[in-house]
């Protein structure tokens, strides 16, 4: 046997500086990492901003510059295909890009499963065909059914996509959750084994502190960056993440109509509501609450579930104003 090939340190790939970002200061070019917070931190929305950028070559979250744009494979196991529509014309909106021509192209299956063979190869052969600059799985739960607190179990699976990355020069994200606890570092709190938070070049944590989401950056091979607030917001262009102005003087306006104000309570929820806890939140009558709920699920921005909760999913029409209360509201 011959042995492994080897190099000299000279004889190794250089990168100049402006090169080895993907999203400048966010991730990195070719990397691999995750995306993890709680539920509600607005993960997939971080994720589909990442998207966007690198698919338009459009600064992610209105500040981090995307300079070297290409095409987006993604996956997205909870949301159904309007949801993941929607949440992408709203920030194709907000970032001033062309949705019609974003170079993204989603998964159109059920289930991905990670950790079925079959699977691995039609991702493989998929990963061929549309040559990424980045790949977007989003959650990782849902991805697999092996325990993810076993490193024998989830190793495999982080292994398999490290090597689409190397085999590919792609960057790779995965969502992920993490678990409500205190944990010192934002990577100590993610949901099962290590080895998860040791995979990532680069990881982003999105977390609550009081009332505000708090980002936090973390490379392999970079410093990472000062934590940064950000809010979900929507002002008639659908949903979007985007940098937390500070300061009284920046503060965001309040919503001035009733209806605008239903909207940021659906968006604001960590969880589907009663139109009962909508109108004591938005401090609206209830005729103005059901008028708005009608118009707003007609427009398919608010989704109307099971036991009459409602939650707040996408982008109304373009050119469709927000809905406004009858006179005798």
């Amino acid at each position: 046997m011959k042995g492994f090939p080897t190099r000299s340190p000279s004889d190794l790939e250089h990168r100049p500086q402006e090169q080895q970002w993907l999203v400048d200061g966010l991730w990195g070019r070719q990397a691999v990492g995750i995306i993890g917070g709680e539920p509600k931190c607005g993960k997939s929305f971080l994720a589909l901003d990442l998207a966007v950028a690198v698919a338009a070559g459009v600064p992610c979250l209105r500040r981090f510059e995307a300079d070297q744009p290409g095409p987006v494979l993604m996956f997205a196991a909870e949301d159904a295909g309007h949801i993941v529509r929607t949440r992408l014309q709203g920030i194709a909106r907000a970032a001033g890009a062309d949705f019609e021509m974003l170079d993204i192209a989603v998964i159109d299956v059920p289930t991905l499963r990670l950790d079925h063979r079959n699977d691995r190869q039609r991702l493989q052969e998929t990963m061929e065909r549309i040559e990424p600059r980045l790949l977007v799985l989003d959650p990782l739960v849902r991805l697999h059914g092996v325990d993810e607190n076993a490193v024998a179990d989830i190793a495999p699976i982080l292994g398999f996509l490290r090597d689409l990355q190397r085999r590919f020069g792609t960057a790779v994200l995965l969502v992920h959750h993490a678990r409500k606890s205190g944990a010192t570092r934002p990577g100590q709190a993610l949901r099962g084994s290590s080895e998860l938070h040791a995979w990532g070049d680069s990881n982003l944590y999105l977390r609550r502190r009081d009332k505000q989401i708090v980002m936090t950056v973390e490379h392999r091979a970079a410093p990472g960056l000062t934590d940064i607030e950000v809010e979900l917001a929507d002002h008639g262009q659908g949903p979007a993440l985007r940098l937390r102005r500070a300061g009284p003087a920046e503060a965001t306006p309040e919503p001035e109509t009733p209806e605008q104000r239903i909207v940021q309570v659906l968006m604001d929820a960590e969880e589907p509501l009663l139109q009962s806890e909508i109108r004591k939140c938005a401090g609206a009558r209830n005729a103005t609450v059901t008028t708005a709920l009608q118009e707003l699920v007609r427009n398919g921005r608010v989704e109307r579930g099971p036991g009459g909760r409602y939650r707040f999913v996408g982008a109304v029409a373009e050119g469709t104003a927000l809905p406004t209360a009858s006179a005798n509201a």
